[in-house]
């Protein structure tokens, strides 16, 4: 079963648990989802009101980007505890002798590879939330305005939770120049993220 079609309790109770996921990369990716999801809301609210009838066609349009967004956030949750059964697999290879020590290192750096890859996408995913919220404020109903802050608060969480998934593989990984491009470009997401979110909850504010 995907994470997605779980119960809300189920699936808190199975985070809260000793299983190795979900874990923080999952829920990450939720928080975005249900950020971009209010985002989507704001745009229902929007289409149906009248006074923003000349731009039905444009409100429609960021709705379905929406929620396709939110719904590669949810799928994300699952690509991030798949790509951290590569991790398990590797704490369960034998290290008895000196050439199965090796085989396990070896095997630690390519789960590192993969185990890193997810949650920058996931940020990547989160950073085009922002950017579609930050086009919304505005351009919506002043009735909702405060679900645009707040979905650009979990987004930004979104991405600040991903990079510290990211920076938990490359901080181990020995190909210092790969980890030092994808440190590179996390800090630049992050940064991004950062000032966009602020910018968004500022105007948000200005106008409640």
């Amino acid at each position: 079963m995907e994470f997605k079609d779980y119960r809300i309790d189920d699936f808190l109770e199975l985070l809260g648990s000793d299983a190795p996921a979900p874990g923080g990369g999952a829920a990450a990716a939720l928080t975005g989802a249900i950020g971009m999801t209010l985002s989507e809301m704001v745009c229902s609210l929007t289409v149906t009101n009248p006074k923003f009838a000349d731009q039905k066609e444009q409100t429609e349009s960021w709705k379905q980007e929406c929620r396709q967004l939110a719904a590669r956030l949810l799928a994300a949750m699952d690509r991030d505890a798949e790509a951290f059964e590569s991790m398990g697999a590797v704490f369960r290879m034998p290290k008895n002798t000196e050439e199965e020590k090796n085989a396990r290192r070896q095997a630690m750096q390519e789960a590192l590879l993969i185990c890193v890859k997810p949650p920058m996408e996931l940020m990547k995913i989160a950073m085009e939330a922002l950017e579609l919220t930050a086009v919304l404020v505005g351009h919506t109903t002043r009735a909702a305005i405060s679900d645009l802050g707040v979905a650009a608060v979990n987004l930004y969480a979104t991405v600040k939770g991903a990079w510290l998934n990211v920076l938990i593989n490359i901080n181990s990984m020995k190909d210092t120049a790969l980890a030092g491009r994808y440190r590179a470009e996390g800090e630049e997401l992050l940064m991004r993220a950062q000032e966009l979110s602020d910018d968004i909850f500022d105007k948000v504010r200005l106008l409640i």
